[in-house]
């Protein structure tokens, strides 16, 4: 299997492991208490306490595909088949749960502790998209059509449209459901982000050393890296060094500080942490 091809694998393998961390936090912990925080799920959960004849799972389905056929029908070809796999897969997903373990109660009497899995799984799950150019669909096909055809905010827009939704739990389901749904809106935006920078962390070296050629014989074939050689010089001693430049991975860095420790203990060592890398090998420029 060629490189390319694997990580194709690996991109959908994390898209189907999001969507499921997602529905579990969703299913087992939000809809039984009613948390409201926006998006398709809140929707549907507000939706089937005016209409308790259709389960929650069942009005995301319906909401879902009717706005997967909007988005065909307005977006045409560039409509992701990433976001129609995500959004039927959460779907399907959610109304085998139904039939496969109903809840009729939250699983504890902990309001303000499910109210955290409820927010921090799909958190987690989200950024596990995001980190791959995904989505689950939902509410993020309309920012799509509102980014073609307006010059609106997308974020500020979307933000707007999850408070109304979670502000409607308030109405729907009494003023504490609705004050725990508010929390958790606020929770899911800053958890997400914090989520999305640790999954996106890479480290960056800046690697001062008099004997270059067995570290970057590590870099690049037992790494599979590249990195950029400098020529430099000590103040203090005019002696010449050589500047090794790389970014890795975090678990990559590990490797790359234990094998310079041991090749070259007097290397100098700069170690920092970046959440946006542009290039080869990382994320494209578009």
């Amino acid at each position: 299997m060629t490189k390319e091809k694997m990580t194709t694998v690996r991109e959908w393998l994390l898209i189907t492991a999001g969507i499921l961390i997602m529905t579990v936090g969703i299913y087992f912990f939000k809809f039984p208490n009613h948390f409201s925080t926006g998006g398709v799920t809140g929707i549907a959960i507000v939706l089937g306490h005016y209409i308790p004849s259709i389960t929650p799972g069942t009005l995301v389905t319906i909401i879902n595909i009717a706005l997967l056929i909007l988005g065909f029908a307005v977006l045409g070809k560039s409509f992701g088949i990433r976001t129609v796999y995500a959004s039927l897969l959460m779907s399907g997903t959610l109304q085998l749960l139904e039939v496969v373990c109903p809840m009729d109660a939250p699983m504890t009497s902990q309001p303000l502790v499910e109210l955290m899995f409820a927010v921090g799984l799909p958190a987690v799950g989200s950024a596990m998209l995001f980190n791959v150019d995904a989505s689950s669909g939902g509410t993020d096909i309309l920012a799509m059509i509102l980014r073609k055809y307006t010059a609106l905010n997308i974020g500020i827009a979307l933000l707007c449209s999850d408070i109304i939704i979670t502000l409607s739990a308030c109405l729907a389901f009494g003023m504490e459901t609705g004050l725990f749904s508010i929390l958790g809106l606020i929770i899911k935006s800053l958890f997400m982000d914090l989520v999305l920078d640790n999954l996106m962390t890479r480290k960056c070296f800046q690697i001062i050393t008099s004997d270059p050629d067995p570290i970057e014989q590590f870099i690049t074939g037992s790494l599979h890296r590249g990195a950029t050689r400098l020529q430099g010089e000590g103040v203090y001693t005019h002696e010449g060094k050589s500047v090794l430049m790389t970014v890795v991975s975090r678990h990559e860095a590990v490797q790359l500080r234990n094998y310079i420790r041991r090749q070259d203990p007097a290397a100098f060592l700069i170690i920092t942490s970046s959440t946006e890398i542009i290039g080869k090998g990382f994320r494209g420029i578009n």
